[in-house]
């Protein structure tokens, strides 16, 4: 996939509206960023991000009824522990 200033702009307002609504810290430079961000779309009650994601979703070539069927899964189901290496030792974070 092709990263112009559009795909940039929806995914950092999108970064912004999930950090404040759903606490999701999501990282653009992960590899699953925009698989993230639509999965926690799918989550989402406000109109505003559902949209933000139907427009990541056709610019991701993805296709938008992921964003728009209802789910079962909650943000705190769909967040799963950091694991990095502190030093040697894995740390949960």
């Amino acid at each position: 996939m092709e990263f112009n200033k559009a795909v940039l702009d929806c995914m950092q307002r999108l970064r912004r509206r999930l950090r404040d609504e759903q606490n999701l810290e999501i990282r653009l430079s992960q590899p699953d960023a925009i698989q993230a961000m639509l999965t926690a779309c799918l989550c989402s009650g406000d109109e505003v991000t559902r949209e933000l994601g139907k427009q990541l979703a056709t610019y991701s070539d993805l296709a938008p009824s992921l964003v728009t069927k209802p789910s079962s899964a909650t943000p705190a189901a769909l967040r799963q522990p950091s694991v990095r290496i502190y030093r040697g030792q894995r740390v949960m974070s």
